[in-house]
């Protein structure tokens, strides 16, 4: 036990707290920079069993944030060059690569087996599909976000309310590490509290920070927060799926430009946001109607619009980046 003598020293943690998370089986979405000072906290206190999924690979303009990795990591699969990392700080725990993207298609099963799933990707869609899930499951998520100089962290699902309760709209207009930027050490702060909700909540520390959001301003240092325990889960709750889940009976509207990607189903139309707002397309009282775009932001919004015409389900497809065009506006 000399490995972890020094935590096992906390009054709060002792040995139960050291059992509890050798015990622990951990999902963590996103290898980039919320999870490169996560997972060596993780790792380094002991977790039994990780596992990582990210379809990316180690690119030259991660290493500023994403300091886990090394140049000599640059081509590799983010989530393989983590896990190699993680074996070799500690043997102990079992590291397991998923190089995939985490989507409605792969959730269930990456979720099911696990006691916490923890949300480090830069992806609204894989966020809300991770919020989706784990209520179902009733596991707790650690979600987290940085953009700029502002991040915040959250304990949602289990016993607390979902992603939705708290953020039931998205934006209408968006931006992501690669088009704002990001500073490394904003993320470094959001990520070593995310560490620390993980370790509280599979320790069953008290007060729990399922319930609690913790927001941190780089601008003046300024950190705040407060407990949502009572948020209400919103009526209109349009779902994220999968582009292989589209049927012959669906109304599937492409919210794309032509230069952002194919169509994602030969009787899938062209429309924007502006024009479903303006003049909704014609469906069957409960024909189900998939809004496509790339990050999911615009799909929200036309489902915004629908929602208030159409009766029956109404769904969301996020199709990735098919083309060069990196941003996302309604």
């Amino acid at each position: 036990m000399t490995r972890y003598a020094r935590q096992i020293a906390v009054p709060e943690f002792g040995p139960a707290g050291q059992d509890a998370l050798r015990k622990a089986r951990v999902l963590v979405i996103g290898a980039g920079g919320l999870a490169a000072p996560l997972l060596p906290y993780l790792a380094g206190a002991g977790v039994g069993e990780i596992h990582i999924v990210d379809p990316d690979t180690v690119e030259l303009s991660n290493l500023h944030r994403q300091t886990l990795f090394r140049e000599s990591d640059i081509g590799t699969a983010k989530a393989e060059a983590c896990a190699n990392h993680l074996r070799a700080l500690n043997p102990d725990c079992r590291v397991t690569a998923h190089v995939t993207g985490f989507a409605p298609d792969n959730a269930t099963a990456l979720c099911s087996g696990m006691d916490l799933v923890l949300d480090c990707a830069d992806s609204f869609a894989a966020s809300y599909v991770a919020s989706d899930m784990c209520q179902a499951l009733n596991l707790p998520l650690i979600s987290a976000s940085v953009v700029g100089m502002d991040g915040y962290v959250g304990g949602f699902c289990g016993d607390a309310p979902s992603l939705r309760a708290l953020f039931p709209d998205l934006p209408r207009a968006a931006g992501t590490c690669a088009t704002l930027g990001v500073l490394g050490p904003v993320v470094g702060v959001i990520a070593t509290l995310q560490a620390q909700m993980a370790i509280a909540v599979l320790t069953g520390h008290q007060p729990s920070p399922l319930g609690q959001l913790v927001t941190f301003d780089a601008r003046d240092f300024r950190f705040g927060g407060f407990r949502f325990d009572t948020a209400p889960e919103p009526s209109h709750r349009p779902a994220f799926v999968a582009a292989a889940d589209i049927t012959t009976d669906d109304l599937v509207v492409d919210l794309r430009a032509p230069e952002e990607g194919p169509l994602p189903h030969p009787n899938a139309q062209r429309m924007s946001v502006a024009a479903i707002a303006q003049t909704p397309p014609a469906a069957a009282p409960n024909q189900r109607i998939l809004l496509c775009c790339r990050s999911g932001l615009r799909a929200w919004a036309a489902a915004e619009h629908l929602a208030l015409h159409h009766t029956g389900p109404i769904a969301m497809i996020a199709l990735g980046d098919q083309s060069q065009t990196s941003e996302e506006t309604p």
